[in-house]
């Protein structure tokens, strides 16, 4: 029997050890998951930062949405935040660049599949060194493509934003984007930045032609070259929005690029200045607006301005959901991996979880397979992804890269024993779970297509479309699905707009196209081409699907009369020349349904443009033809009939 001295020791030492064991388990990160309608935080820093985060996502886009007037704001990629609650967790995965992390508390990485964002919360606000990106992203999902001083611009404008609870502020000096900043150890966040207003003070100014002809790098040192151009895209937005002339931009990108009218010609029509005069203007009201500019500062003026948050705490629905120490470092491998200095620390980290059956998951299949998938090694990557099945057989993302990797080896040329159409199943999941997901609505179509639904395979494309107007690939596929539909005037409309496409490896595809056309009608197939050469281009785009061919005698021999007979009784082929132009679409008739009339206005006059039937009209951002449309800004490809008459060939609304 112990001493009872011995006894009451050994009583203190167990209590002690128990004290020691609760305190390390208080210190242990605990992270939760918090999910509101649009966004997805993961994070060890608490539930009341968590909700701030979360918060202040949800005020951008709703902002955003008041900016440019846009009800539904699209978000068609699936959007993660990681936030870490101190500086050593965040520096361990930040970017890094020359030896040091980047100068920013917060970054973003961008896919094909998901983007995430990370933040640091130790530092205050980090979130808006990452609202730069962010405005990039929400313009590119909801707006038509627009030059890069106005995507500049706009981004800078945006990331001027400042927030609270309640109170919301914008037109503020931003200072320069954290991914133009020289490479140093992170700062404390937005004091670290250079001015746009010292930047402009001190520097002289590309003049407006080369500012919009994109040469951000005309007169200006090496150091200075990209800063500028951001500080004057800025500046020129902050003037257009200020004396509401957006709508006299959107009328010059439409002159410039469209109607192809020289630079000067198309200044003073749209903005009834020469580009000298729009350049004094900006000039002068930079210099009125600089005495009350100063980074992050809170400001007053006409053109800064204070408002009621548009989003308060009360109006975020937020659920929290607690997960393990193991599924935390399973997710954020899985966003390490995709930077090139971390990768692979990230699979040393998933390999390690995965050797333990308590914590292995899917999510570290995932991680293994994007990786594969990123090195063209198709094999692999399915053969991860069905361990993950094993794991997980309702994880949609698991599904989503199963159809991915087909996608993928199709596209590049691959020999699969299985089609796309294999991949109905696997979308239908990844779309019950997000029915926003733009990329798998394209693999969607193209499966379709690949199965021989035409319409149904142009249905999934208009929605991919429309959630990301900005994709170039998505038209061109849409231009495959017309050619195997037959649509021979819609797809040459569309063919010859995007073969001015700056992505270089779409625009050969569609000149290619072209030209393989008229074979294409004539015979129901393509011309042969060189392997090498086919095996190149398909590395941008998605297979080109073979039209049928024609159930008709195309040989050459001679005294066929009933073939002559035929060939005469078929209506003489339309060669009028396909024609393009931007407008609002005022009025439609559909007296005579299934046929209508559109009437839209462009460049001073009125437009009526025909279509046979409207519910096989080629429609770009609508599911269907509406006969209440009014008042709509389109683009429409058209044949003419006279001056102000023609037929429609697609139509456009933005």
């Amino acid at each position: 029997m112990l001493h009872p001295f011995l006894h009451r020791l050994l009583g203190f030492l167990l209590c002690c050890v128990a004290l020691l064991s609760a305190s390390s388990k208080e210190n242990e990160p605990k992270w939760i998951r918090m999910n509101s309608g649009h966004f997805s935080v993961f994070t060890d820093a608490g539930e009341k930062k968590g909700r701030e985060v979360i918060l202040r996502f949800e005020q951008m886009r709703s902002e955003f949405g008041q900016l440019l007037m846009k009800r539904k704001i699209n978000l068609p990629k699936p959007l993660d935040i990681i936030a870490f609650r101190n500086d050593e967790e965040y520096l361990a995965v930040a970017p890094v660049r020359q030896g040091h992390p980047i100068n920013a508390v917060g970054f973003f990485v961008p896919g094909e599949d998901r983007n995430y964002v990370v933040l640091d919360l130790a530092a205050e606000d980090s979130w808006l060194d990452v609202s730069h990106e962010f405005g990039h992203v929400l313009l590119n999902y909801n707006y038509p493509p627009t030059p890069s001083w106005f995507d500049e611009g706009f981004a800078g404008y945006f990331s001027s934003l400042r927030l609270d609870d309640k109170q919301a502020q914008i037109g503020g000096d931003p200072g320069v984007p954290p991914q133009s900043l020289q490479n140093a150890p992170v700062s404390s966040g937005q004091g670290g930045r250079r001015s746009f207003a010292d930047l402009l003070g001190s520097s002289a100014w590309l003049s407006i032609p080369d500012l919009f002809a994109q040469r951000n790098d005309a007169g200006v040192s090496e150091s200075n070259r990209a800063t500028l151009f951001h500080a004057e895209s800025w500046i020129v937005m902050h003037y257009l929005l200020a004396n509401g002339e957006l709508s006299e931009a959107g009328t010059y990108f439409d002159l410039a690029q469209n109607q192809k009218l020289p630079g000067e010609e198309a200044m003073r029509q749209a903005f009834d200045m020469t580009s000298a005069e729009f350049e004094k203007n900006v000039k002068a009201y930079f210099r009125a607006l600089a005495p009350r500019l100063q980074v992050g500062a809170g400001v007053s003026g006409s053109a800064i301005q204070t408002f009621p948050a548009p989003v308060g705490p009360l109006d975020v629905g937020i659920s929290v959901v607690e997960t393990t120490l193991a599924d935390a470092q399973s997710q954020i491998a899985e966003m390490m991996v995709r930077l090139p200095e971390h990768q692979q620390e990230g699979l040393r980290i998933v390999e390690g979880l995965m050797r333990d059956p308590k914590t292995e998951s899917d999510v570290q299949h995932r991680a293994v397979a994007w990786v594969y998938l990123e090195k063209k090694q198709y094999s692999q990557a399915r053969e991860e992804l069905q361990k993950g099945l094993e794991l997980d057989d309702k994880d949609p993302w698991t599904h989503y890269y199963l159809a991915l990797t087909r996608y993928r080896e199709v596209r590049s040329g691959g020999k699969i024993s299985e089609g796309l159409a294999n991949s109905f199943q696997d979308l239908r999941i990844v779309l019950d779970w997000n029915p926003d997901f733009a990329e798998a609505y394209n693999m969607l179509a193209l499966a379709r297509l690949d199965g021989g639904g035409v319409n149904s395979a142009m249905e999934a494309m208009r929605m991919a479309v429309q959630l990301n107007p900005r994709s170039d690939l998505y038209l061109l596929n849409m231009s495959h699905i017309q050619l195997a539909g037959k649509k021979w005037d819609a797809a040459a409309a569309l063919l010859e707009r995007l073969k001015s496409s700056p992505d270089p490896q779409v625009a050969a595809t569609a000149k290619r196209d072209l030209e393989d056309l008229p074979t294409l009608k004539k015979y129901g197939i393509l011309p042969q081409r060189p392997p090498e050469a086919a095996g190149k281009e398909q590395t941008a785009q998605a297979p080109r699907s073979t039209v049928p061919p024609k159930a008709e005698n195309n040989s050459d021999e001679e005294g066929g009369s009933e073939e002559e007979e035929r060939k005469l009784a078929q209506p003489a082929p339309d060669k009028r020349p396909v024609k393009f132009v931007k407008g609002r679409l005022v009025a439609v008739d559909c007296a005579a349904t299934p046929a209508a009339v559109v009437t839209v206005v462009a460049g001073g006059r009125f437009l009526r443009l025909r279509t046979q039937d409207y519910r096989s009209l080629t429609l770009v951002g609508a599911d269907e033809f509406s006969c209440d449309w009014r008042n709509r800004l389109v683009a429409v490809n058209y044949k003419a009939g006279g001056k102000s008459d023609g037929d429609l060939v697609t139509l456009e609304l933005q």
